[in-house]
């Protein structure tokens, strides 16, 4: 096939091509400004995207959460974070020297320094060097389905070396029980929207003796 037999863009097409990556580039600039901005390094700076089942957690659960990882690593520990992003801009603000990495389906989050791109439907694509090397694994499953957290389950599993902090359904316990031996905590998460499910955390140890009235 030669130049002239492949298809062309037409000038209104190519316009609405360019004014789009150009919405893009505009969009990622206003982020990574946001993130440098010190008033707004505490806050989640994107929309939160239904069609991925993103929920945000509200104040006061991410800096509950927050500040727990951080008491727990003694702000010297490694805290890996799955599919929880809200939690990532306040562990950063609480403690700007704490090791955190987040695993995340969502690309807009690749302009977090400690981002690694995660799909739960392959939940061992992971560097080796992630292998029980993380004091504190927070986990906050996408979907609400056995499928999902089981798969979820066994990335958990894989990095952690201590503590294992779950936020999902309460519909979820006895299958967190039994993947994790986890047990339910009086601590409710909360979310900025409400959800039909009820949300609960489990945990590996007793995360109630510190963070219980904190929401």
């Amino acid at each position: 096939m030669s130049d002239d037999d492949m298809p062309q863009l037409s000038s209104a097409t190519l316009a609405a091509l360019q004014e789009f990556y150009a919405e893009q580039a505009a969009e990622e600039e206003k982020v990574k400004a946001a993130l440098l901005d010190p008033k707004t390094k505490d806050q989640n700076v994107f929309q939160a995207d239904w069609q991925l089942s993103q929920f945000w957690y509200s104040e006061e659960t991410a800096s509950a959460l927050a500040s727990e990882a951080i008491r727990v690593t003694e702000n010297r520990g490694k805290i890996a974070l799955i599919s929880c992003p809200t939690l990532y801009p306040k562990l950063k603000s609480l403690s700007p020297g704490s090791l955190v990495t987040l695993l995340e389906y969502d690309k807009r989050f690749a302009v977090y320094d400690g981002f690694v791109y995660y799909d739960y439907k392959d939940p061992l694509n992971l560097p080796n060097e992630f292998e029980r090397s993380f004091d504190v694994v927070i986990a906050d499953p996408p979907f609400l389905s056995e499928e999902c957290l089981s798969r979820v389950s066994e990335t958990v599993k894989f990095m952690a070396k201590d503590k294992i902090i779950l936020c999902t359904g309460a519909v979820m316990q006895q299958l967190a029980k039994q993947l994790l031996n986890l047990k339910v905590m009086h601590f409710q998460p909360k979310h900025n929207c409400n959800l039909a499910n009820e949300f609960r955390c489990f945990a590996n140890y007793d995360i109630d003796k510190y963070i219980t009235n904190k929401t």
